[in-house]
Parts: structure tokens; sequence; C-alpha cells
């Protein structure tokens, strides 16, 4: 099998291969009309949040192996890394033109006030070295006090969101230049119809851990909601992020998906993946382990039967994020019914 320049012998043989026949990752039309998301992406949040030459090393590798959709956030402390990575790889030869990545960031909470939405993006575009993103992003509905990147934030730092004003100051940035698309975070259905009301720019795309996409949250009503609503999803936590603050086991400890991937001869991994990417939505991996980046990339010759995806269907559904942190009786949203309107 070729994958990226790769021929996969068995899952631990890595042989080089010079065929100019690349596996492309399909790509997806946004509704802003900016450049075509990839499909499968590559995730930078590792937490504990820290920036290191680690993850320079592996986002250059990954490029390498033929990735070119990159998430990051103003909280990840990842910009600067991934900007490394990307001026890496364009003198490496690696890329042609920055134009070939699709490069995602976030406002973090304590920048979701009007006017700091502009300076905190400026700031994203000096840390990545770039003159523009492809998708900026409101990482969450909730603002803290301003100054502070930190999660979990302080309870007594968490305090009502403008997202009228907020979203204003989202299209100002795209109309500028800064940002091709702009888009959301967590935000549940009832959120997003609210939006929808007051955009003049409706947001192209709803990510994060409320999109937290896997066979054990699956997340039927809020996907109907944004296809009927021209909005992509792109789903965090495929694999449950498993070892993070927001993470839990449940997914790579679930014995149907343990079942499907052993008769199909794929990871356990890779049936998630795959099950996630036939629902239509974006997916964003993460992992510093080159066998398993080519691994995530071998999802897209091979389907879902009808039966397993039924057996995926019957999954008892447990969200791994509930989002307490943003939830205090002094808070906006005194509740995690409040935060995601009753959804979870």
């Amino acid at each position: 099998m070729l994958i990226f320049g790769f021929h996969i012998k068995t899952s631990s043989h890595l042989h080089h291969c010079h065929s100019s026949t690349m596996v492309r990752i399909p790509e997806v039309k946004l509704s802003s009309g900016g450049k075509p998301m990839p499909r499968i992406g590559v995730g930078t949040a590792v937490f504990p949040f820290a920036s290191s030459e680690a993850m320079r090393a592996t986002i250059l590798r990954s490029i390498e192996l033929g990735y070119r959709h990159f998430d990051t956030a103003a909280i990840y402390q990842s910009e600067e890394p991934l900007g490394a990575a990307i001026a890496d790889a364009l003198r490496a030869g690696a890329i042609r033109s920055r134009d070939e990545l699709f490069i995602t960031s976030k406002l973090w909470c304590s920048d979701a006030h009007p006017h700091l939405v502009l300076p905190a993006l400026q700031k994203t575009l000096r840390n990545l070295q770039l003159e523009y993103l492809d998708l900026y992003l409101v990482h969450w509905p909730v603002s803290t006090r301003p100054g502070k990147y930190e999660l979990p934030p302080a309870k007594e730092d968490l305090l009502p969101i403008d997202m009228s004003a907020v979203w204003r100051a989202m299209e100002e940035c795209h109309a500028l230049g800064l940002t091709r698309s702009i888009g959301v975070s967590n935000f549940s259905s009832k959120k997003l119809e609210t939006l929808l009301s007051i955009a003049k720019i409706p947001p192209a795309v709803n990510q994060g851990n409320k999109v937290e996409v896997n066979p054990l949250w699956q997340q039927q009503k809020l996907r109907e909601f944004c296809v009927a609503k021209g909005i992509q999803v792109c789903a965090y936590s495929p694999l449950g992020a498993k070892g993070t603050h927001w993470g839990q086991n449940w997914v790579m400890d679930c014995g149907v998906l343990e079942d499907i991937a052993a008769a199909k001869g794929k990871t356990l991994a890779q049936i998630c993946l795959r099950w996630v990417y036939e629902q239509g939505d974006c997916v964003l991996v993460k992992s510093f382990n080159e066998e398993r980046m080519v691994e995530n990339l071998d999802i897209l010759d091979w389907e879902l039967s009808e039966e397993e995806k039924h057996k995926i269907g019957q999954i008892p559904q447990r969200k791994g994020f509930p989002g307490l942190d943003f939830v205090s009786d002094d808070a906006p949203y005194k509740s995690t019914a409040e935060l995601w309107d009753g959804e979870i």
C-alpha cells in the first residue's frame, strides 16, 4: 500500500518509495468561499500546554508525510513551534508555498472582548510568522478576565461574553484579509442559532470539545443542525483524547470497536477515525509517533460495512469532557446544562 510516499508492508516497516503517486487528502469547501479544508488535520494541543522543539520537529515530519491541515490555538502554546516548522518545511522544499497549508488558530476566552480580537489575531500571526490564517475560531462561548491565559480559568475570572460584538470583530478580521474564514468551537446548536441570527458572515466551522465526536459521543443532533446550516463540523477528540485534561480512556477501551478492528485487520484508532470521516466531518488527529502518523492517514481507501456502522450506532453514549471548567454558581453559566443548552 502506498501512502504519502511510503510503502506500508507491515505496521512496523516503513519503506521509502520514490514514486510520484501520492495519496491526496480529500478537501471540503467551506461556506465562506475560503480555501477548502483538508478532511484530515493535525491537532497541536499537548497537555500540559507547552512549546517545544520536539513539537516543531514532529510538525515538520508530518508535513513531509503529506499532512497539510494544522490546528493550533493561543492557549496551546503551539503557535510558535508550528510557525517554525512551516518555515523549516519551506526551507527544506517539503512545500513550495505557505498557501499549500490550511492553518487554524483560536481566540482564547481572555481575548473574547471586542477590542481585543484583532490584537489577539495579530499576535497569533506573529507567533506563526504568517500573514494570514485560513480559519480563526472563537475557542469557547465564554469570556474571561483579560490578560490571563489559563485552562482551567479561575472561576472568579469567568465573564459573560458579548457574542454579537465579538463576532463583529471576527468579521472585521476577515474583512482585513487576516483570516480567510471564521468560525466557532464548543458551540451548541442553540448558541449557533443565536449567532446565525446576528452574523453578517456565518461561521464556516464548528470545532472543539463540544464537537468532541467519536463512536462513544456521536453528536447526531449537532451534526444534523450544522449540515442543515452549511457549517462544517471539525471533530476534536476522535479517539477520546486519552491522557489529556479533557480526555477519557473510554473510546480506546471499547470492546465493540476492538472487535471490529480485529475483524478488519485495522487498529482501533483507524476504526474511530474512519467512522468520523464517513460522517462527513473533518477529523483532527494528534500523534508524535511516526508510525501512528502514517497509520492515521491510512483511512481513505476502505469503508465500514453497514453492519459495522450499525454496531457502532448501538454503543452507549458518554461525553468525555463536560466543561465543568467553565461553570460556577457565580459565573454566566451556572451548570453544564446551561453551557451546552441541554444538549449533553
